[in-house]
């Protein structure tokens, strides 16, 4: 029989952003897209400093979404079930290729406290195929600290460092949307930063004309478009943490009923992940014994198959 940590246990009551905050948000003047922005991460940050035991699987799967998100500003065609193939599917240690490589940096983002140093740069730089030179690194460091000391609403502080990287490189977007969230972070303190912004990018508060043009970082409406984009991504953010939160509970009720050596570790894993592999194998589970353990979780309606293939799957919360 699996033994639950009690704090492992518990359950969560996930908050919402409140219904006046997005009403007619889009009519919203600077200062009010403001207003409400704080209010949607002030909800928000409830959830981003609790540590619930499946924060690790939200984290990621908000991740997922930027990652998705960035293949349309990088002009890659793959969507979401592509990147999880590239990174769930690959040998251990094996390269995910470029695609899954841009959904590493996402996941680096939601793992990692929120700090910015030359060398961790450069690694993401690298993961989101961009290449910048060790004083522009150095000098960028330097500036996301002056941001942090600043004192800038958190919403502000966000968009100036997208603004500031676009402005020094326009071929560096990824890096901007990717900074703005840890810039987020920092300004909020949060313990890790979440993604969000990316996911918003192409969305309705970046193009305030119908099928208009896209607002770039640094352009005309750029601050006020960010806090309407952090409104939209805190709701969302909250509204997956909810369902996240349900299903953590049903996989927690039912784990006394599983008897498969090693069932733990997986239950764990998918607490911790978006997505863990139908043939995972580990130290005390066979490759066939986690498949009859994900059959049984499935019909007890404990994890969901993500896939939507018969062979090669993928289960999550």
């Amino acid at each position: 029989m699996i033994r639950l940590d009690p704090a492992t246990a518990n359950s969560f009551a996930t908050p919402a952003v409140p219904a006046w905050a997005l009403a007619h948000a889009r009519d919203a003047s600077d200062a009010d897209a403001a207003f409400r922005a704080g209010a949607a991460l002030g909800t928000l940050d409830t959830l981003a400093r609790a540590q619930p035991s499946w924060s690790g699987a939200w984290r990621q799967r908000l991740a997922l979404n930027c990652a998705a998100a960035s293949m349309r500003l990088a002009g890659r065609a793959e969507d979401a079930a592509a990147l999880r193939d590239a990174w769930y599917l690959r040998p251990a240690g094996a390269d995910p290729g470029p695609a899954g490589t841009v959904f590493g940096a996402w996941r680096q983002l939601a793992g990692q406290p929120p700090v910015a140093t030359p060398d961790r740069l450069e690694k993401i730089l690298d993961q989101l195929g961009l290449h910048w030179d060790v004083e522009a690194l150095a000098a960028l460091c330097e500036h996301i600290d002056d941001l942090a000391r600043s004192g800038r609403p958190a919403p502000f502080a966000a968009a100036a460092i997208a603004a500031h990287v676009v402005a020094m490189r326009p071929d560096s977007e990824l890096l901007a949307w990717w900074l703005a969230d840890l810039v987020l972070a920092q300004s909020l303190r949060w313990p890790r930063p979440l993604p969000l912004l990316m996911a918003q990018a192409f969305g309705p508060a970046f193009r305030p004309d119908a099928g208009g043009k896209r607002i770039r970082p640094g352009e005309n409406g750029f601050e006020r478009a960010v806090c309407l984009a952090l409104l939209r991504s805190a709701t969302d953010a909250c509204r997956l943490a909810a369902e996240l939160s349900r299903r953590a509970e049903r996989l927690m009720a039912v784990a006394p009923k599983l008897r498969a050596k090693g069932a733990g570790d997986v239950i764990q894993r998918l607490l911790d992940d978006d997505a863990v592999s139908g043939s995972l194998t580990t130290k005390s589970l066979s490759r066939f014994a986690a498949r009859r353990l994900f059959d049984r979780l499935q019909q007890l309606d404990a994890v969901r198959e993500l896939s939507g293939r018969p062979t090669f799957r993928l289960f999550g919360l």
